[in-house]
């Protein structure tokens, strides 16, 4: 397989699909088009034309956005292990990442993912905080559904990914999240392939600029 991606500092969409593969050790290729560099969007297009990141070639097939990726790689390289087996936790963890596909709008342009960026004392919207306050319901939702005290639906899933650019986000953010979120936080982010990427995002020298990427 190849995963075609963007910045490591900057693409929360292909962190999502990166993790997913990554965590569930699959050997899969990296191929990184640095976003809006000169030529960038033309070697996007050859991959989608679409001209978006994440895509994904395995042998002959091409699947795009970060969603289709993930639910592919479930599909036909983990025997449907991306998702909970528990049909009611599987719901909710499905339902969980289409909100966080079509959400938090606020959220995102306010706090754009940057991994090699710390803000301290950073002033919180109100349109920003409900978005954190939704959040801050579904996590809890999951975790309690799940009864777990390790990722949000038990083991590792395709939700844990989703959510990750989130994690980076409030961390680097400074934002306060009730202790058990604050601990579900440090648990994504002491994964050996959070480890992993975030060692790959300091080591890039790109800066882009108020991008949503």
């Amino acid at each position: 397989m190849q995963l075609i991606i963007g910045n490591h500092n900057y693409s929360s969409w292909s962190l999502r699909a990166w993790l997913l593969l990554r965590q569930f050790e699959l050997e899969f290729e990296t191929v990184r088009i640095a976003l809006f560099t000169p030529g960038s969007a033309e070697l996007i297009r050859g991959y989608n034309p679409a001209g978006k990141v994440p895509v994904l070639r395995d042998n002959t097939l091409t699947v795009w956005d970060s969603l289709a990726i993930c639910e592919y790689i479930s599909e036909q390289h983990l025997d449907g292990k991306g998702w909970p087996a528990d049909q009611a936790l599987r719901a909710h963890a499905r339902s969980s990442c289409a909100e966080m596909h079509t959400s938090f709008m606020a959220l995102r342009h306010a706090l754009p993912m940057n991994c090699r960026r710390t803000v301290e004392n950073f002033t919180i919207s109100a349109e920003v905080q409900q978005d954190i306050d939704r959040i801050i319901q579904l996590w809890s939702e999951a975790l309690r559904l799940s009864e777990s005290e390790q990722f949000l639906y038990g083991e590792f899933s395709i939700a844990d990914a989703f959510y990750a650019p989130v994690v980076f986000r409030l961390t680097g953010y400074g934002v306060r999240l009730p202790a058990q979120l604050q601990a579900y936080c440090e648990r994504v982010l002491a994964l050996p392939a959070c480890q992993e990427w975030l060692k790959l995002a300091q080591q890039e020298s790109e800066v882009i600029e108020e991008e949503e990427v």
